[in-house]
C-alpha cells in the first residue's frame, strides 16, 4: 500500500515492485487466496501452485481451477484446512476479512499514489510489527512488514 493507503488504480496496481511479486509468490505458494472477482480478473489467470478463492455475487461466475464463494466467510470455510489463508484484496474483500485476520503481510511504500481503491483503515495499537525489511527498488522505496493481530 502507498503512503496514502492506495492499493489500485483502474483495477490495478499503480507501480511495479519485482521484489514484492517475489515475496508475495513465497509468502503464498501452496496456500488458498482470497480474492474478488475483480482482483482475479486483474490478476488474469490462475497462479500456479495456489488454490484461488474467488468471492463473487455472481453464480454464473466460473473458471476453471478456480473455487468460488458467495461471501468471505463461505470462502474462509473452503479455505479452512490450510495452515494459512491469505486474502489478496480488493478492498472489500481487505474490509471484510480484516476484523478476521490475526497476521498482516504489508509492503508498504513510502510515497502517495493517485488511485480509486485503498486498504481500510485499521487500529495499529492492536496490532505489532514482528518483522520489517526495508526494500529499494529503482525510485521505488518501503519495507515489507508483518504485522500480528495483540492478544485481547
Amino acid at each position: 500500500m502507498a503512503r496514502n493507503g492506495v492499493i489500485g488504480a483502474n483495477n490495478a496496481l499503480p507501480w511495479h515492485l519485482s521484489a514484492d511479486l517475489k515475496r508475495f509468490k513465497s509468502l503464498t505458494m501452496g496456500h488458498h487466496m482470497i480474492m474478488g472477482r475483480k482482483t482475479f480478473q486483474s490478476i488474469g489467470r490462475v497462479l500456479p501452485g495456489r488454490t484461488s478463492v474467488v468471492v463473487t455475487r455472481n453464480p454464473a461466475f466460473g473458471h476453471e481451477g478456480v473455487v468460488t464463494a458467495a461471501s468471505v466467510s463461505e470462502a474462509i470455510q473452503r479455505s479452512i484446512k490450510d495452515t494459512e489463508i491469505f486474502v489478496v484484496g480488493g478492498a472489500g474483500i481487505f474490509r471484510e476479512a480484516l476484523p478476521l485476520a490475526t497476521r498482516i503481510h504489508a509492503t508498504e511504500i513510502a510515497r502517495d499514489y493517485d488511485g480509486d481503491t485503498f486498504f481500510p483503515a485499521f487500529d495499529r495499537t492492536q496490532w505489532r510489527e514482528t518483522d520489517a525489511e526495508p526494500f529499494s527498488e529503482g525510485e521505488l522505496r518501503g519495507r515489507f512488514v508483518t504485522y500480528d493481530k495483540k492478544s485481547a
